[in-house]
């Protein structure tokens, strides 16, 4: 059978298990989308355009949010779905797990080791597949090769989705070379930056564009999903054009809070905020350790203190 050739929102063909007629494909009633939120390789929002779950865009986009630095994504509240939030974003985890299993050609796992493999529980895993469907047999655990392609069917990983990166700096041009994207269906259809003297410049492989042709590039390679990798000063006007060209999806990795309108996700980046996470909690322990240590030698002198009295027999009685 020849490969399919991937195109833009569209669903590649069924898993191996499926193209040989052992597996109906399943329909999840009641679904309208799925939306995958994640970090760099595991992260980027997007939104499906074709097959199962097709997410319709919601217009008008007049009413303007912001996004916060948590990195959780804004979901106007009309867009219901069947699969919370919370699961959307530990599916690329038991996604990781299950194809490191494949890659060493394990052929089934059971529930409490892809949870243990995930850093999950294993309650909450059969709980986020019970939003899925069945794909486990009782007594003998998940196929690993048709779980992964399930997952990656419900994260939209099965189809093509071009990216542009804003902002070929150092970050910038480190996402370009990242392997991981196109491992994951993302591919870098290309990058745009403000500086004339970048532009014809090959960064991966890729030439550098001028921000002036942001609306044709846009246009042209049918991009839903945009990043943004500039300083904090350029990302919001970054942020309207791309927008204003279509994009629907955004990874932002600038410094700032994004306004975005309804019907557009952002999912924020700030390596800095989780160093700052870090170092509080690395100071909590410092002071917990400092505090323990001085403790004990003031235990011992209480203790050295009731162990006799002033004539070196009996205990020494503090006066009332």
């Amino acid at each position: 059978m020849p490969p399919t050739k991937k195109e833009p929102g569209r669903v590649v063909a069924g898993s191996p298990r499926m193209r040989q007629g052992r597996v109906t494909p399943v329909t999840l009633a009641g679904q309208n989308g799925h939306h995958l939120c994640a970090r760099v390789h595991k992260d980027i929002a997007c939104i499906r355009r074709g097959g199962l779950g097709t997410y319709d865009r919601l217009q008008p986009r007049s009413t303007r949010r912001s996004t916060v630095a948590t990195g959780r994504t804004h979901r106007p509240a009309t867009r219901s779905r069947g699969i919370p939030e919370a699961t959307v974003a530990r599916l690329p985890l038991y996604l990781r797990a299950l194809t490191a299993l494949s890659e060493r050609s394990v052929p089934t796992v059971s529930s409490e080791e892809l949870a243990a493999a995930a850093g999950v529980n294993s309650a909450k895993l059969r709980k986020d597949f019970s939003y899925l469907g069945s794909y486990g047999t009782r007594g003998v655990g998940y196929d690993v090769e048709y779980l992964v392609y399930q997952i990656s069917r419900e994260l939209g990983l099965t189809q093509d989705w071009p990216v542009v990166i804003v902002g070929i700096g150092n970050l910038g041009a480190a996402l370009a070379n990242y392997g991981g994207f196109a491992s994951r269906g993302f591919r870098v259809a290309a990058l745009i930056d403000a500086d004339p003297a970048m532009a014809g410049k090959p960064v991966a492989g890729i030439p550098v564009q001028h921000t002036d042709d942001l609306e044709k590039i846009i246009t042209d390679n049918g991009v839903s999903i945009g990043v943004i990798a500039t300083p904090a000063g350029a990302a919001q006007q970054v942020c309207d054009r791309l927008v204003a060209a279509g994009v629907t999806s955004i990874l932002n990795f600038a410094p700032t809070v994004l306004s975005v309108p309804d019907g557009v996700d952002v999912r924020k980046v700030d390596l800095s905020i989780e160093l700052q996470i870090l170092a509080f909690h690395e100071q909590r322990k410092a002071g917990e350790e400092a505090s323990g240590e001085a403790a004990v030698p003031a235990a011992v002198t209480r203790e050295e203190s009731t162990d006799q009295g002033p004539d070196g027999e009996h205990p020494a009685v503090m006066p009332a």
